[in-house]
């Protein structure tokens, strides 16, 4: 079976380079290019509106350079190459979750190895996309931010900052990440969250809920022993008798 055609973007502001890339590729039977970007935000923009599967990215860049790229992403999360004149950016490329690293000029053979690799992480996106989150969340020459924690919706993988997740809900075998308007599948166990995420602002209330409590608006007394939770989108949760003090000292 032949491998799937690689839908393509070309990000670099040297309009040469970009020139010189699009004709190596042009002969690539994997690979379909289906745009390109002169920098950063134009390349934040083409990756939300056409969501291809593989960025071919320039690292110096003006404004946004291509490491910044990449923390920005949410998704989908595509495969990521990064292409450099410069050498001593290889470690930090691959600590950052790129799939490969190409040093200009780029020779036929290795921009070929470079496809091979980014074909065989599109097989495997979860691994794919929670490999970024964790280079995101360990990149120590990044600025502090919120982590990152990938989550899938339909096909796509997509990286959300913890910050933007209202909750965790469990329901049966599948654990929902809860945003303010979307929800997305997680790609671990409510329990192996709770666990990442212990002695941070989640806290479980339920068996099956996490919940982020910042956005959490009013506790409402159901009964002796039943308790509501109001989040600042409206979601509403019921806190388990055995949870109740602990989110009641934390409001």
């Amino acid at each position: 079976m032949s491998p799937r055609t690689l839908r393509t973007l070309v990000v670099d502001d040297e309009p040469v380079a970009r020139q010189v890339l699009l004709e190596e590729l042009i002969g690539m039977e994997t690979v379909s290019v289906i745009g390109e970007a002169e920098n950063g935000e134009a390349a934040l923009r083409q990756i939300e509106n056409l969501a291809p599967d593989l960025v071919l990215l320039d690292i110096q860049m003006p404004v946004i350079d291509g490491f910044e790229v990449v923390r920005r992403l949410r998704g989908p999360l595509p495969a990521i190459i990064f292409v450099t004149a410069y050498s001593e950016h290889a470690l930090h490329a691959f600590e950052i979750g790129a799939v490969d690293y190409l040093l200009k000029p780029i020779s036929e053979e290795r921009l070929r190895t470079a496809l091979e690799r980014a074909q065989e992480s599109r097989r495997h996106p979860q691994e794919n996309a929670e490999r970024v989150a964790r280079t995101l969340n360990a990149d120590t020459q990044s600025p502090k931010r919120s982590p990152k924690i990938a989550a899938r919706r339909a096909h796509d993988y997509y990286l959300l900052d913890l910050d933007e997740v209202f909750a965790f809900r469990a329901e049966g075998e599948i654990v929902w990440v809860l945003t303010a308007e979307k929800k997305y599948m997680a790609s671990q166990t409510l329990q192996a969250i709770h666990e990442r995420l212990e002695g941070t602002q989640f806290q479980r209330v339920h068996r099956g809920v996490i919940v982020n409590t910042d956005k959490i608006r009013k506790m409402s007394n159901l009964s002796s022993q039943r308790w509501l939770l109001t989040l600042t989108n409206g979601s509403e949760f019921i806190v388990s008798k055995r949870q109740a003090p602990l989110i009641r000292s934390i409001l």
